[in-house]
């Protein structure tokens, strides 16, 4: 249960109302329904009615969210949606912070609303339907000392990255067969990873993705994990993690001279690799990742020299994979 439900629910259970005397239990009622009913009143005993009028004319657009999406960063954002008759401009709707309760919660994705200035609901279901994807407008600046930030880097740089590590293993003239593979919905539960896992049953796999770069204020004390932007790629190591595809990757990097950051990922790595290593009866795995600050936010921050770095580790490691086959565990 969302959270601002239940703490609703468990003030209504502790406050004592006995029959004659709803008084107390009814105000806390008329608090938390008016924050989105249309109006509320009371009558002479304390009765309570909360309305909303209707809206047969709507032309506004409720959202869902897809994947991981953080609710308090879509409030007075631009966004697409992407119709089938082509893009249609929007905002989600953010309520004036002069006309609004200055400790307002911020509402769940569900609750906001698209603004697309369609005049009434004919108007709106003329351009959209149920289930067109929405996405926040895309813009990519460069920041100083080689940063880039953009929405979605989580996870376009691990395409990016997959496909360069690619190229530079073919120029490198590696010996073993190395596939570069882009998966689809990674963000709702690794559904790409474990169709491909099983399909192309490898004999080992780098996940690329992104992990927290904790360098920046904000970032609460029991998050930190010494992860930051200019350290290089992050090696992960934990039960997902293969230990000898991780002693392989390191020694890569230390060979070409690449800084690599560690991070303990525990009982699983939230990328794709949580999925490719129990594929086909067990596949040694091992998730490598970029710090990326401010992630799930359109402004996330990474840095172009780990970008590079990652691909040349990737290209590297495809190069020389033969070198640490088998990829077994010592019994």
């Amino acid at each position: 249960m969302h959270e601002r439900r239940r703490q609703f629910l468990e003030d209504l259970l502790e406050t004592s109302t006995p029959s004659g005397h709803e008084a107390p239990g009814q105000r806390r009622w008329v608090e938390y329904v008016s924050e989105f009913a249309d109006d509320v009143s009371t009558d002479a005993y304390g009765n309570a009615v909360a309305v909303h009028e209707g809206d047969p004319d709507c032309d506004f657009l409720r959202l869902d969210r897809i994947g991981g999406s953080d609710r308090t960063v879509t409030r007075g954002q631009h966004v697409t949606v992407h119709a089938d008759d082509g893009l249609v401009a929007g905002v989600v709707g953010q309520t004036a912070i002069h006309i609004r309760n200055g400790d307002d919660e911020v509402p769940d994705i569900a609750e906001q609303h698209v603004d697309i200035g369609a005049e009434d609901r004919e108007a709106a279901l003329e351009l959209v339907e149920r289930g067109d994807p929405v996405t926040f407008v895309q813009r990519v600046r460069d920041l100083e000392d080689g940063l880039v930030t953009a929405r979605g880097l989580d996870n376009r740089i691990g395409l990016w990255a997959a496909a360069e590590g690619l190229r530079r293993a073919r120029e490198a003239g590696a010996d073993a067969t190395v596939y570069a593979v882009s998966t689809v919905q990674e963000e709702v539960g690794l559904k790409g990873a474990e169709m491909v896992g099983f399909d192309l049953a490898p004999d080992a796999v780098l996940a690329t993705d992104v992990t927290h770069a904790t360098d920046s204020p904000g970032v609460p004390g029991d998050a930190t994990t010494g992860v930051e932007l200019g350290g290089g790629p992050v090696v992960a190591r934990g039960s997902t993690n293969h230990p000898v595809l991780v002693e392989a990757t390191r020694s890569v990097a230390a060979d070409r001279d690449l800084d690599v950051q560690l991070e303990a990922t525990g009982s699983r790595t939230g990328t794709d690799a949580d999925a490719f290593y129990t594929a086909s009866g067990g596949t040694p795995s091992l998730s490598v990742s970029l710090p990326n600050r401010y992630m799930h936010t359109p402004v996330e921050v990474v840095d172009t020299g780990d970008l590079t770095a990652l691909a040349t580790l990737l290209g590297a490691v495809g190069a020389r994979a033969e070198e640490f086959a088998p990829f077994r565990v010592d019994i």
